[in-house]
């Protein structure tokens, strides 16, 4: 009973096509930002480069960094995109948000134009609300919930 109630808390959303204007450009942002991490994909530095800039803003050890920042841009933006296991990728991504606006932009000021933060506020922020709502009615949270529901009656 009680992992039936954590998965129906989990993926269930009320929200409708709102959510996936909001999870699909969010997901291809957060994907492609984390490709540069990761792979070095779009003009990106890769783990390498990517973890000793890291290290030289004290964010230590680098390359774990590196690889944890890129992987929650890259997976979690894929599962936003898709609308799978949304919360978890949401929650995720939006705390990654908070370390980079905490740790790189916060004393440019707001403004992008000066490496600002609002860029990395505007991310929070949406990800922080798909964590809310849920990934919405057009999402595999959706389907996999309906899957299970079918399930569980016969």
């Amino acid at each position: 009973m009680m992992n039936t109630r954590l998965t129906h808390t989990l993926l269930r959303s009320d929200s409708g096509l709102a959510a996936l204007v909001l999870r699909l450009p969010l997901g291809i942002i957060l994907a492609a930002h984390g490709a540069q991490k990761l792979f070095g994909w779009f003009g990106g530095y890769g783990l390498d480069g990517t973890g000793q800039w890291m290290a030289s803003i004290g964010l230590e050890p680098g390359f774990l960094m590196a690889l944890l920042a890129g992987s929650a841009e890259f997976f979690g933006g894929l599962a936003l995109a898709l609308g799978l296991l949304t919360r978890p990728a949401a929650i995720v991504s939006a705390f990654t948000m908070l370390v980079a606006l905490f740790s790189v932009h916060i004393d440019n000021g707001l403004f992008m134009a000066n490496n600002g933060y609002e860029y990395a506020l505007a991310l929070f922020a949406a990800t922080a609300a798909l964590a809310i709502q849920g990934a919405g009615r057009y999402s595999f949270d959706q389907w996999l919930l309906s899957k299970l529901a079918a399930k569980s009656r016969g």
